[in-house]
């Protein structure tokens, strides 16, 4: 199968320029347009880096922004776009794009709650690529969008699974601790945050029981049918650079014991595993020992092959009593909770021939 040529939205973010790394030299896409806002137009991505835990390619890093333009994106023979945009922008541009006939795979939360768009999450929901189809047929030239989840509830979502499909799971509670880069570049004001905890994360938890429920659930006939599972969230922002971590409780009659419980996590393998896509983890979920793990500053980024590094979920400190099952949940926000789980959902769509 030959590469796409794909293009970047918002490259001049923190999403975007995740994307840029990611997609360098990748197997499926080549990439042939970064595309930001007018006032980044002309500018070297090099000149834009943000993201400190990455050394910038010099090859990449002279590549020039370019505004964004659907047409001018036609024109390249670009496929396949990868949006970085902000929500409050990006659901127009996207729509713009998939009418164009591009695959649309957004970070972005303006079109996840839409009856004909799946959010996806490779290792939970392979199925809900079929709303693709469905969703192709309303485009002028059968493009489509394609979502990712809200970051804090990627990375339970794809802990849950494996939980949920064992033992029946439906009552979840979760107190998140979420990460600065969680709020974009440059995030919260640093007098906010420093030394403190904020309590209140905008509309987040709202989107951790809806977006759960769709994740979760079936894609039937043509529809989504919502999972039994509800999650009740508590988010706050706490002072971490990156990594969302989740204490999880599940309440349930008879819950297994921990050795079952680990057994169940750590053997859990899906699609993008079974397809060996590169942005797969070998091992999507990682079981600590160590009592006090996992930890974002040490843990965030998880996953193995290198191009799946930060796309795995680490699971430590699991308690299970006989009404009550607690752990800890970690997960990259920006690589699994955004670019990257936007990247593995093209590649296996890729793989599945929807583009």
């Amino acid at each position: 199968m030959a590469k796409r040529k794909a293009a970047i939205l918002g490259s001049s973010g923190m999403i975007g320029q995740r994307f840029a790394h990611m997609l360098d030299r990748h197997p499926y896409f080549d990439v042939v347009a970064y595309c930001a806002s007018d006032r980044s137009e002309g500018k070297r991505l090099g000149e834009l880096w943000r993201l400190s835990d990455i050394e910038l390619d010099p090859r990449l890093g002279k590549e020039v922004i370019q505004a964004t333009n659907p047409n001018a994106l036609v024109k390249e023979g670009v496929e396949v776009v990868f949006s970085g945009l902000p929500s409050e922008v990006a659901g127009p541009i996207e729509d713009d794009c998939a009418e164009h006939g591009m695959g649309v795979f957004s970070n972005a939360a303006s079109h996840r709650m839409e009856p004909d768009t799946p959010i996806l999450l490779p290792e939970v929901n392979p199925e809900h690529l079929a709303a693709l189809e469905v969703q192709k047929k309303r485009r002028k030239k059968h493009g489509f969008v394609c979502t990712n989840a809200n970051c804090s509830v990627t990375g339970l979502a794809l802990g849950l699974k494996p939980l949920v499909d064992a033992y029946g799971f439906t009552d979840v509670n979760v107190a998140t601790y979420q990460a600065l880069s969680g709020a974009g570049h440059p995030g919260v004001p640093s007098l906010d945050i420093l030394g403190n905890v904020l309590p209140y994360i905008k509309n987040e938890e709202e989107k951790m029981t809806v977006e759960g429920k769709k994740i979760l659930g079936a894609y039937q006939k043509g529809r989504f049918v919502d999972s039994p599972v509800t999650i009740q969230a508590c988010c706050a922002r706490v002072h971490v650079r990156d990594g969302h971590l989740e204490a999880v409780f599940i309440a349930g009659d008879d819950i297994p014991d921990r050795e079952d419980i680990e057994k169940t996590l750590a053997g859990f393998k899906a699609r993008p595993q079974k397809l060996h896509l590169p942005s797969a983890p070998e091992r999507p979920i990682i079981v600590m020992e160590q009592p006090n793990r996992p930890q974002p500053k040490l843990d965030s980024y998880a996953g193995t092959p290198a191009r799946a590094r930060g796309m795995a979920v680490s699971i430590g400190r699991i308690r299970a009593e006989r009404n009550c099952l607690r752990f800890y949940l970690l997960s990259h926000n920006t690589i699994r909770g955004g670019a990257g789980g936007s990247v593995l959902n093209a590649e296996l769509a890729y793989k599945e021939g929807i583009i």
